[in-house]
């Protein structure tokens, strides 16, 4: 695979890859699900997480074993960070010790601060502007699910939050068409939203509205998220009766194709943005889209250190 065009790379954000870089990557994860390689052996990933995290935490250590290396916790609660540490001397120290670093934070200016003052590749595991890590396993799961990317219509229902962000640029940079239906109020920022529509050009739609039933209309792949992201719990009380008509559930289904599946990036709020009936239904590819975090992310980390 030619994914050597990564090494050294950071990613702060899905548009830091391209569609080839992309494609690579995912023909990769495929690989490496068939079969496990140790291609990382003696390489260290420090995982810094400010965020609490169940997926992202566990497939990227898992990863990293099975690929033959070795993954670091580092609680910012238990290290010098978690006291004042400024950022900069914390990353110019962790350069010395790790390979790479997948960070999960807030800020997404602390994640550009990180890899402005490490060599070492630098992942964005999360912030509150992208998710990009999520997007790559979503990615694998539809391109499993239908054979391509291109030309699929994806629907996301919900808060215009980091993972909409990142679906929107996604989805531009690989010809995917995806329609956000969200509240008013509570849509994607607009200069996210602009550069998807740059990215897409004519190769695909961008669609942002309100109404969740015509965003749904056609769609091949519905997607949701909780209603209140991490440092969002304060609203969450008072977003349920705003978000309720963006639940997904068998009758907003029933607007999308036969065929369509539904994916959430967990965890899931059952009975607010999704119903246990769909969740646990025919159409959830939730599962499937858990565990492609890990195959996704140990292609991106084979990719990023040079070994693949």
């Amino acid at each position: 695979m030619g994914t050597k065009s990564l090494k050294g790379r950071d990613l702060l954000g899905i548009a830091d890859l391209s569609k080839d870089e992309i494609e690579q990557l995912l023909h990769l994860a495929k690989e490496l699900k068939s079969g496990e390689r140790s291609l990382l052996c003696n390489k260290v990933l420090g995982l810094l997480f400010y965020k609490a995290s169940t997926r992202t935490r566990v497939s990227f250590t898992v990863a990293m074993y099975q690929l033959g290396g070795q993954a670091l916790d580092l609680n910012p609660k238990v290290t010098q960070v978690g006291r004042g540490e400024p950022i900069s001397d914390t990353a110019r120290v962790l350069d010395r010790y790790l390979d790479i670093l997948a960070v999960r934070t807030y800020k997404q200016e602390d994640i550009e601060t990180f890899a402005n003052y490490a060599e070492i590749p630098v992942i964005n595991a999360l912030s509150d502007l992208e998710h990009p890590c999520q997007i790559l396993a979503d990615l694998l799961t539809i391109k499993e699910c239908f054979g391509t990317v291109s030309g699929i219509n994806l629907t996301f229902l919900g808060d215009g939050n980091n993972v909409a962000h990142s679906l929107l640029l996604g989805g531009a940079l690989m010809g995917m068409n995806v329609r956000l239906a969200t509240p008013n109020n509570y849509q994607a920022k607009p200069e996210i939203v602009e550069k998807a529509k740059q990215i897409a050009n004519n190769d695909a739609q961008i669609s942002i509205g309100n109404d969740p039933i015509a965003a749904v209309r056609g769609a091949q792949v519905i997607y949701t998220d909780v209603w209140a992201s991490m440092g969002q719990e304060t609203s969450a009380d008072e977003r349920i009766p705003v978000f309720q008509p963006y639940q997904v559930n068998e009758q907003l289904l029933s607007y999308a194709e036969k065929d369509a599946i539904v994916l959430h990036c967990l965890p899931a709020h059952r009975g607010e943005e999704i119903t246990s009936e769909v969740l646990e239904g025919k159409h959830s590819r939730v599962w499937d889209q858990a565990e492609n975090r890990m195959h996704a992310q140990k292609a991106l980390l084979a990719a990023l250190l040079g070994d693949s």
